[in-house]
């Protein structure tokens, strides 16, 4: 989630604030995932055309790790900045997710952040409102999106292990590879967004306060 800004100079920023929290956040964890966010994000150097005319397209990450956030804060903020991410070293399921489809919040797993894994870069896109492509077969067309989702079937050198047959264990996107593209930018549809004195916002308030999932028992059917 985040608000969106006709700026002078044909520039259109978008902007977010990453709030994170939990017993594995750090002030070092939450500045990798603000640079990750914002260097990928900007790295297509991407345009659209909106109002007559070609738009740059900027993001504007900041972030803050807060290790007291208390549920109240997260239910109570109106601040289309802000995001919250809560960070655990597990996670049931053993994936890390967003609360849905243009929102701002979710839950972090730990080991999926480390340096370069592109994991925050496409929650962050699912916050946007993007979802994962329907067509999950990426061989013969390159380097692979920000929003393919983990088993996505790619040309052997985006494989976890170039060397296995597709599908096979080791033979499927390793998410590192994964690119935002002009692709991404456009899906946004930003030309769509109903603007109020040039600003507007993208993804709305899911406002999850999420709890250690080592404290909850989900069970089972």
């Amino acid at each position: 989630m985040g608000t969106v800004e006709v700026q002078t100079g044909s520039v259109i920023c978008i902007s977010s604030h990453i709030i994170t929290y939990g017993n594995a956040a750090s002030e070092e964890i939450t500045n990798q995932i603000k640079e990750e966010i914002e260097t990928m994000w900007n790295e297509p150097l991407a345009s659209i055309y909106f109002n007559h005319d070609t738009y740059k397209v900027q993001f504007k990450i900041t972030a803050a790790y807060n290790p007291a956030m208390e549920p109240e804060e997260i239910l109570a903020n109106d601040n289309p900045l802000n995001n919250y991410f809560r960070i655990e070293e597990f996670a049931h399921g053993n994936i890390s997710f967003v609360d849905g489809l243009g929102c701002n919040t979710g839950y972090f797993k730990l080991e999926n952040l480390y340096k370069g894994s592109t994991t925050a870069a496409h929650e962050y896109g699912h916050t946007l409102g993007l979802e994962h492509p329907s067509d999950i077969d990426l061989r013969g067309k390159g380097v692979p999106g920000i929003m393919y989702p983990r088993g996505t079937l790619v040309d052997a050198a985006f494989q976890y292990d170039p060397a296995q047959p597709a599908g096979t264990k080791g033979g499927t996107m390793h998410p590192m590879f994964r690119k935002v593209t002009q692709n991404d930018i456009d899906l946004l549809q930003l030309h769509r967004l109903d603007l109020i004195n040039n600003v507007a916002i993208v993804g709305d308030f899911s406002s999850v306060w999420h709890p250690d999932h080592r404290d909850i028992d989900i069970g089972f059917a």
